[in-house]
């Protein structure tokens, strides 16, 4: 049987090959966090409206658009919610086994730009230092500010 089935996609090759593929696996979203610095080693940290309230400090993320590289939608989200551009480097977390989701991280360092937040989803956006992280932050990215694998 497996060689029938071997015979049978080497026939169908290219597109019908990926049809099948795309059909018979999983989809996902990819959620994409960028922990931008700074040239003095201070982290951005937005203060984001949808959150729930005592958890709205965070890094800047986003959702990868479909064909985009994910060190591109560091710096599309990083420039939407801040008006800030910045430069995706190395890749320090990459983290699946949710139900529809993939979360990816990059270091990202912070090229120039003029602050200018979008106030329909951040209420804030400030520099800290990693030892002065503010209040209402998830563990896990305190542990990607750090240089640490979270969990």
């Amino acid at each position: 049987m497996k060689q029938v089935i071997a015979r049978l996609w080497r026939i169908i090759r290219g597109p019908m090959q990926w049809r099948l593929l795309w059909l018979a696996h999983a989809k996902f979203m990819v959620g994409v966090t960028g922990v931008v610095r700074d040239g003095q080693g201070r982290v951005l940290l937005l203060r984001h409206r949808l959150r729930p309230e005592g958890r709205q400090w965070g890094l800047p993320t986003g959702y990868a658009i479909k064909g985009e590289e994910f060190g591109a939608t560091v710096a599309r989200e990083v420039r939407e919610e801040t008006g800030l551009d910045v430069k995706a480097g190395r890749l320090v977390h990459l983290k699946s086994g949710y139900r529809l989701r993939v979360e990816v991280a990059y270091e990202a360092q912070f090229l120039g730009g003029d602050l200018a937040i979008d106030s329909f989803e951040i209420l804030e956006a400030r520099w800290f230092t990693p030892e002065e992280l503010p209040d209402g932050m998830q563990e896990s990215r305190r542990l990607l500010i750090r240089g640490e694998t979270p969990n």
